[in-house]
């Protein structure tokens, strides 16, 4: 087996610096580490079930970066306004020379990437290969990328999100019609789960007869946005990664809007996932409210955890489902 295009621009470059920790930011359990000194590496991830994973195969992680650092590895996101805050964030923890690299697909806008760079800093060397890019710049110092931080902004009014949360600019329309169709009088304990930065929660806060809600989301850029829009003192916030969030008592009803990629590819498997993990929160009287997209095959996911079904709504691209009844699983 070859070598990839991170090691390939390494090796070119001369490798890590031979002491010191190396911050790598953002990488999923696809993304190539081979070339990392484990020893030295400190993941810092917001992504909950990437955090619990690496955590879980024994490497150093952290939901965010403290001390010192010799270097700084990169895995690009997809979205440009977080790509750029996670190297203003590298440029700013890393001492001036200290090698920063960025590997990224080209369909998550590497090339894009590359192009500020270069227009900026100097690079050490780079590769493509395998549809991507890696290259690597000796930290310019401050200042380089002012401008490219984390800058919290108003969504909706008094609603502020951060880049890289899910629908960062405005209200999800799935969300909204899930709130539009729950009922008035929905009641007793809940949870939302995949809770974003907290709009529907303050919709379903919204219902006086809620007790409770659990606001479930992996995501911890969005758990700090939810902090700030729900001030509710019945929501609960937790970081947590949905499928394996478990409330501690069962629950009366649960919302959810829930995700369905992995990368770029449509992934139903997580949905399914989310209806699951409701099924198994929810009392024998509970009800699940769900919005999917409309093409997204969740029907016999819920009859599976479910007595009764219904399709509540189907509108712009989107349908409203509710299960009834959750089915008894032997242990």
């Amino acid at each position: 087996m070859g070598s990839s295009r991170l090691e390939d621009a390494l090796a070119e470059a001369g490798g890590w610096p031979a002491s010191g920790r190396i911050l790598i930011l953002r990488p999923t359990l696809a993304s190539d580490l081979g070339c990392v000194p484990r020893d030295r590496a400190v993941i810092v991830t917001g992504f909950r079930p990437d955090f619990d994973a690496f955590r879980e195969r024994g490497w150093t992680v952290a939901e965010a970066p403290e001390g010192d650092f010799a270097g700084a590895l990169i895995f690009l996101p997809r979205a440009r306004a977080l790509a750029r805050a996670l190297i203003h964030q590298a440029a700013m923890l890393m001492p001036g020379g200290a090698p920063i690299w960025i590997d990224g697909q080209k369909h998550d806008g590497i090339e894009a990437a590359l192009k500020d760079i270069r227009s900026r800093v100097s690079l050490l060397a780079q590769a493509s290969k395998a549809h991507g890019r890696a290259f690597g710049f000796a930290n310019p110092g401050t200042g380089a990328f002012d401008g490219w931080q984390a800058a919290p902004h108003e969504a909706v009014a008094g609603f502020v999100t951060r880049p890289g949360v899910f629908s960062a600019d405005g209200i999800d329309p799935g969300s909204a019609l899930l709130a539009r169709h729950l009922p008035a009088d929905l009641r007793g304990k809940g949870a939302d789960l995949g809770a974003g930065w907290g709009w529907l929660a303050a919709q379903v806060l919204a219902r006086p007869g809620v007790k409770a809600l659990h606001l479930v989301e992996a995501e911890a850029e969005a758990v700090a946005c939810a902090r700030e829009n729900v001030t509710d003192p019945r929501a609960i916030f937790h970081w947590a990664d949905a499928t394996r969030f478990r409330p501690p008592a069962l629950l009366d009803f649960v919302v959810t809007n829930p995700p369905f990629h992995v990368s770029r590819a449509a992934d139903p498997a997580l949905g399914a996932a989310f209806i699951e993990a409701a099924r198994g929160m929810l009392a024998p009287s509970g009800q699940l409210w769900l919005v999917a997209n409309r093409t997204l095959p969740y029907e016999e996911a819920m009859a599976q955890a479910f007595l009764e079904v219904r399709q509540m709504a189907s509108e712009g691209g989107f349908k409203v489902l509710m299960g009834m009844k959750p089915r008894f699983r032997k242990r």
